[in-house]
């Protein structure tokens, strides 16, 4: 769907730029833009072409349309990984993390609905956060009977403090906007219709700013999370994939996918 020069030709994302503001779009298989396997290896790649991109000065990360950011991972994704899939789906995982902390630019996100699961990590690890008041962000992985292992358990703890990290990341309960707001979770919440228009807004105003002295400084405050990251998200990846082959997570799976075609 990327038609932008200098980027890879992308299905399940939207590119787009005017007068230094990227604008990245998630546009998955529906309306929720879940994850299916094109996205997840497309989100580990997009990463490294915008850290190259001269032309960008700041980035408005949000999901495609008016209904979600990224609800989380498609059940029959799930259904159809195999043992190579799943090893690499956790490499990709790994480089979407680090890739975007590597990013220069600040990245903007506009939560316009639902983050769930890996969308709520990547969402979490933009360097601001604008959620719509229809946003709900959860990781949920431990509902799927998997560990939280994608970068939840580095992103969660640095927001909120470890233990009340732990509160959300052990049951998978979702956060409305405004609790969110009051946990530190997100930076702002907005009116549904604005929350695109208020991103770019932000990200205007960086792009304006002298861009080695925004670079420099969102690195310098990022050292504590690739510090992190470097402490933490090879294990909790490893442990992630150790659940993967569980044959609690594929009973999980199959009863989440039972109830959703009934539900149709």
């Amino acid at each position: 769907m990327s038609a932008l020069h200098g980027y890879s030709d992308y299905e399940t994302l939207r590119l787009d730029r005017s007068d230094g503001v990227l604008t990245l779009e998630i546009d998955g298989p529906t309306d929720l833009n879940l994850i299916d396997g094109t996205l997840h290896r497309e989100l580990s790649e997009v990463w490294a072409e915008i850290r190259l991109d001269e032309l960008t000065r700041a980035v408005v990360f949000t999901g495609h349309g008016d209904r979600a950011f990224c609800a989380g991972g498609q059940m029959e994704w799930f259904q159809s990984l195999t043992s190579k899939d799943k090893d690499r789906a956790i490499a990709e995982g790994r480089r979407t993390i680090v890739d975007m902390l590597e990013v220069p630019q600040p990245i903007v996100a506009a939560i316009n609905g639902p983050a769930i699961g890996l969308g709520a990590t990547v969402a979490l690890f933009s360097d601001v956060t604008i959620a719509s008041e229809r946003a709900v962000i959860a990781d949920t992985h431990v509902i799927l009977g998997m560990v939280a292992g994608d970068g939840g358990a580095i992103i969660w703890p640095h927001l909120l403090g470890v233990n009340r990290a732990k509160e959300f990341l052990l049951s998978g309960e979702k956060i409305r906007a405004g609790r969110a707001l009051e946990l530190g979770l997100v930076n702002q919440v907005v009116a549904h219709d604005v929350v695109k228009s208020e991103a770019h807004r932000l990200a205007e105003r960086y792009a304006a700013l002298p861009a080695k002295a925004i670079q420099g400084t969102k690195q310098a405050v990022n050292k504590i999370l690739r510090d992190t990251v470097n402490q933490v998200l090879d294990t909790s990846l490893a442990m992630e994939r150790m659940t993967l082959e569980s044959e609690e997570h594929a009973e999980l799976v199959r009863s989440f996918t039972a109830r959703a075609v009934a539900t149709r």
